[in-house]
């Protein structure tokens, strides 16, 4: 079953995209977006997971920006897009981001426990989720983690690259197994955005075993 719902967030109300699994959910999960917002490929990223027994929502974070009638498939995969969705992301800030992941895991807790799995700009919200609200959580090229990479976490990450992504250099993610040595990091022969099956960039043999390595995760901290 999968409807859009509203959270009450301390910065106004926001859509998630609710998608249940058939019977008893396993355990719960905060699915964060690229900078495309929640459009058709986020949710069916969302649908995926409850089809693994998941209890899932995708908040739609461009609602504290563009406001909660706008339409959550407006932003093309183009240059323009990515400028759009790049301004979108800056005005709302990692903050206010950080409070919609909340409000959702909140939501979702009668569920069992809960975690996150970002992607691009979400793939660094999820890391801030672990780090700050102790959520564990699957990153997928965070392109800002390396901002982050300092703070004490609270929970479990597990980080997933490209190694022909050109906006996460081999440093950058060097960078993760240096400061977080606990936590796995892998990379794929893949580009930035592997697990978008829309665009050049997806790769399905890469985004299936990030996938099952996500899974593998999940099972072993939330059930």
């Amino acid at each position: 079953m999968s409807e859009w719902i509203t959270l009450d967030t301390h910065h106004g109300p926001v859509r998630a995209w609710q998608v249940l699994p058939e019977g008893k959910p396993r355990a719960a999960l905060v699915v964060i977006q690229e900078i495309f917002g929640v459009n058709a490929h986020m949710r069916g990223v969302a649908e995926r997971f409850a089809a693994e027994g998941y209890a899932v929502l995708a908040p739609s974070f461009f609602d504290l920006v563009d406001g909660p009638e706008s339409d959550p498939d407006a932003l093309p995969y183009s240059p323009e897009g990515v400028k759009d969705g790049l301004e979108r992301v800056d005005t709302l800030g990692m903050e206010k981001a950080l409070e919609v992941v909340r409000a959702a895991a909140t939501r979702l807790t009668h569920y069992g426990k809960v975690g996150t799995v970002g992607y691009c700009w979400g793939g660094s919200v999820a890391l801030l989720a672990a780090m700050r609200l102790g959520l564990p959580s699957a990153s997928y090229y965070g392109g800002r983690n390396v901002n982050f990479l300092d703070e004490t976490p609270k929970a479990p990450v597990i980080f997933h690259f490209g190694a022909q992504d050109k906006s996460i250099p081999p440093e950058a993610v060097q960078a993760h197994r240096e400061k977080l040595p606990q936590m796995a990091t892998y990379v794929y022969p893949a580009d930035h955005a592997f697990n978008r099956e829309v665009g050049h960039a997806y790769d399905p043999d890469s985004a299936a075993l990030a996938l099952q390595r996500t899974l593998d995760f999940f099972t072993e901290h939330l059930g």
